[in-house]
C-alpha cells in the first residue's frame, strides 16, 4: 500500500508542503508507505491536446511522465495546493491537464482514494474552492474522494503566509482538518470503503 502526496507550491519548504507532510504523518500511523512529489522545480509542459495519448501514454518527455507513473502505482493520492486567486496553483492545474493520458489509457486512477488540501493567506482565502477544483479533477478520474467529516470541510484547509514559512503549523484549526484528511485517506486505503 502506498499513498502519494503531491505538493503544488513552487516554493521550497512552503506552508503547503508542511501541511501535506502533516497529512502524510497520519498515513504513516497506519503503517502505509508514503511518497512525496514536489512540483516546484519540476519541468511539466502544458497539455497541447495533441491527442497522441489516445493509447494512454503522453508523448511529451518531461518530469510529468514519472509523476503520472507514481500516480498510477499509488493506492491513494493527496493533492495539496497553495490558493492563488481562490483556486489551485498553475503547477497543479498543468499536472491535472496532463493526466488525460491516464484517463484515456483505461481510467488508471479509477477507485484510488483521494483527498484535497488547500492553504491560503486567510481563513476564507478561497481554499474550499481550490479543494473543489481538486475534487472535480478526482471525480473525472472516478476516484473515491474523502472529506473531513469531523468539520464538514471539502478537504484539509489551512492558513499560511508567504512571510512565515511555518505559519500553517500554528493554525490548529486548519491542522486538525489536514490530519483528518490524511487519516481518512489512510483508513480507506487500508480497510476499504465500508469502514
Amino acid at each position: 500500500m502506498k499513498i502519494l502526496g503531491i505538493c503544488g507550491s513552487p516554493r521550497d519548504k512552503s506552508n503547503t508542503e508542511l501541511a501535506l507532510r502533516v497529512a502524510l504523518d497520519e498515513v504513516k500511523k497506519e503503517s502505509i508507505e508514503t511518497d512525496v512529489v514536489l512540483l516546484g522545480g519540476k519541468k511539466i509542459e502544458q497539455c497541447t491536446h495533441c491527442n497522441l495519448c489516445a493509447d494512454g501514454s503522453c508523448p511529451v518527455d518531461d518530469d510529468a511522465k514519472e509523476i503520472l507513473q507514481k500516480m498510477t502505482e499509488a493506492d491513494g493520492i493527496i493533492i495539496a495546493t497553495p490558493t492563488y486567486f481562490a483556486d489551485v496553483s498553475g503547477l497543479i492545474k498543468t499536472l491535472m491537464d496532463r493526466t488525460v493520458a491516464l484517463r484515456r489509457g483505461g481510467m488508471l486512477l479509477k477507485n484510488k482514494i483521494g483527498g484535497a488540501i488547500a492553504i491560503g493567506a486567510s481563513r476564507n482565502g478561497g481554499q474550499e474552492h481550490a479543494c473543489m477544483t481538486i475534487i472535480r479533477f478526482m471525480l473525472l478520474h472516478e476516484m473515491i474522494i474523502v472529506s473531513d467529516e469531523k468539520t464538514a470541510h471539502f478537504g484539509g484547509i489551512g492558513v499560511g503566509s508567504s512571510k512565515n514559512k511555518e505559519a500553517v503549523l500554528t493554525d490548529e484549526t486548519g491542522l486538525q482538518t489536514i490530519r483528518n484528511i490524511g487519516a481518512k485517506v489512510a483508513k480507506l486505503v487500508k480497510y476499504g470503503i465500508k469502514n
